[in-house]
C-alpha cells in the first residue's frame, strides 16, 4: 500500500526542526512508515515525516553509553561496528532477526518506529527493555522527559505516550553495553512472528537481568543480585503476567518455552563468566 492508497490523507510534510512537530489534528508521525503505510489509517488526515529531520543515527553517552536516535533504520543499528568493551553488542543484530521483515523493511524501519508501535512482538523493545534503554520524550509543550521502554510499553500496541509526544532517542547505558549477554527466539513457523524473544544480561557488578517479549504483552524484566539458580529463574518466569494466546502460539507454550530458553541463556551466562574468570 503506498499513499494512494491511505484515501484519508490530505496532507504530507517533513519535519525539519522541532516546531515543525507541532500536529494538527489529525496529523500523525511517520519516520519509516512500515506500518503506518501498510494498512488503512482512516483517523489520519495527514503525515508529518521526520525522516529528513536530520538527527544522527547514533550518538557516544558519557558513561560509555549509546544514544539511537528515533529515526535510526534497523539496518543501521545491525550493522553498528563493535566499539571497545561493547560484550553486549551481538545482542543488536540477534534482536533485528526478531524482527518478522525482510532486508528491504530493514532499511526502512526505524527504531524508534519499532518502538512507539509497541506491539508484543517488537523486536527493537526487546533490546531496549534488555539493556535498560531509556526512552527521550519529546512533549509538544517543549518539555522533556525519560522513562524506561520497558514501562513505555503497556501492552500489546499500546504505550504511555500522549498526543503529540515525540520519541526522540534510546540511551543504552554503558553498563548494559558493556554486559555479558544471552539471546533466545521462537516462532511457531520457520518464518514466523516471534513466539518468545528472551534476553538475558550479566553485568560487571553481578546484577543480571532476564527480559521476556512477544511472550507476554508487555516487556517482563527480572532482576537478580547475582544470576539465580535455575528453580528460582523458572519459578519467577512461570510466575509473570501477562502471557497470552493468538494464532501464533498459546499462553501455556509461550510461558513453558520462555523458561526452557531462559534457563539456556542462564547456564551459557554462567560458562561465559567463569572462562573469562580463568583468563
Amino acid at each position: 500500500m503506498d499513499l494512494m492508497d491511505l484515501h484519508t490523507i490530505s496532507t504530507y510534510r517533513y519535519a525539519h526542526d522541532r516546531d515543525d512537530l507541532r500536529l494538527a489534528d489529525g496529523e500523525r508521525i511517520v519516520a519509516g512508515g512500515t506500518w503506518f503505510f501498510s494498512e488503512p489509517q482512516v483517523a489520519s488526515t495527514g503525515v508529518v515525516d521526520i525522516s529528513r529531520i536530520g538527527w544522527k543515527p547514533f550518538e557516544d553517552l558519557p558513561d560509555g553509553g549509546l544514544r539511537i536516535a528515533a529515526t535510526a533504520t534497523v539496518a543501521q543499528l545491525a550493522e553498528l561496528p563493535a566499539q571497545r568493551g561493547w560484550h553486549a553488542h551481538p545482542l543488536l543484530f540477534q534482536c533485528a532477526t526478531a524482527l518478522l521483515a525482510s532486508f528491504k523493511i530493514w532499511n526502512v524501519a526505524t527504531v524508534g518506529g519499532n518502538i512507539c508501535r509497541s506491539f508484543a512482538a517488537a523486536s527493537m523493545v526487546s533490546l531496549a527493555s534488555g539493556l535498560d534503554g531509556r526512552a527521550l520524550v519529546w512533549r509538544a509543550d517543549g518539555t522533556d522527559y525519560t522513562v524506561p521502554v520497558a514501562e513505555l510499553v503497556t501492552g500489546n500496541g499500546t504505550n504511555t505516550l500522549g498526543d503529540g509526544d515525540v520519541l526522540r532517542a534510546i540511551d543504552i547505558p554503558g553498563y548494559a553495553l558493556r554486559a555479558r549477554t544471552g539471546f533466545r527466539k521462537i516462532a511457531l513457523a520457520e518464518l514466523g512472528r516471534s513466539g518468545a524473544v528472551i534476553t538475558g544480561r550479566h553485568d560487571e557488578d553481578d546484577t543480571a537481568v532476564f527480559g521476556i517479549t512477544a511472550a507476554t504483552l508487555w516487556p517482563t524484566v527480572l532482576r537478580y543480585e547475582g544470576l539465580p539458580d535455575a528453580d528460582r529463574l523458572r519459578a519467577d518466569i512461570w510466575a509473570a503476567d501477562g502471557y497470552y494466546t493468538d494464532p501464533l502460539g498459546a499462553a501455556d507454550w509461550r510461558r513453558s518455552v520462555s523458561a526452557t530458553l531462559a534457563e539456556q541463556i542462564r547456564v551459557e551466562l554462567s560458562r561465559s563468566t567463569k572462562d573469562n574468570g580463568a583468563r
